[in-house]
């Protein structure tokens, strides 16, 4: 089995109010964070799309920087660990998950999830219009892992944009299944989002 990486560090952060990848968490980059975690949880290499230190182009979409990424890794590859920068507390006990419910074979791609904690609500404009049953969602997270083929086949069935390489694969035909994601792997979307992921990464006081 061999395993790669791809962390994604290419896109805008409009909502963050400019690119985040690079900027310190702990003393580190964000993007670096997200490296290191593949790294230890075995991956052979990591490719990092993005203006950062050492990383290839990104594309104007989320699902076009993976499949710069995909392009990248070496054809031996199995398997696949595709990681988000912007989840820089994910942890390597998390990503080793991933790794070994792909390798029980029954599946194209692996997600975290937790469950919905909030009450979900559909809205026209500001009006809600239904209270949504939160029993069957959940929230995805990354690193997810997928066999290579399975994936390279998703990207080339379609151009139609995603949120995550999941539904790509969903919406080739594949079979996606969960492990238990972690709660502290926040997603560093606006800046209070840094500072509470700099809340979870320090030692508590003595």
């Amino acid at each position: 089995m061999t395993l790669w990486g791809i962390v994604v560090a290419a896109g805008s952060g409009r909502r963050f109010g400019g690119p985040k990848h690079t900027i310190e968490l702990g003393g580190k980059p964000l993007y670096q964070w997200a490296v290191t975690c593949l790294q230890d949880a075995g991956c052979e290499g990591v490719v990092v799309v993005g203006d950062v230190p050492g990383g290839i182009p990104g594309g104007t979409r989320r699902r076009d920087s993976v499949a710069a990424g995909l392009a990248a890794i070496p054809g031996h590859a199995d398997y696949v660990l595709v990681h988000d920068a912007a989840r820089p507390l994910a942890s390597i006990k998390l990503a080793k998950a991933v790794v070994a419910r792909l390798e029980m074979g029954d599946a194209a791609g692996v997600v975290p999830a937790v469950p919905v904690r909030d009450t979900v609500k559909r809205v026209v404009g500001d009006v809600v219009v239904e209270t949504v049953a939160r029993s069957d969602l959940i929230a995805v997270q990354t690193p997810q892992g997928f066999v290579v083929a399975d994936l390279k086949a998703a990207h080339g069935a379609d151009d139609a944009d995603a949120t995550d390489d999941a539904a790509l694969v969903e919406r080739a035909g594949g079979v996606v299944v969960t492990v238990p994601g972690e709660p502290s792997n926040i997603k560093v979307t606006y800046p209070e989002d840094l500072l509470l992921a700099l809340a979870l990464c320090s030692p508590p006081p003595a």
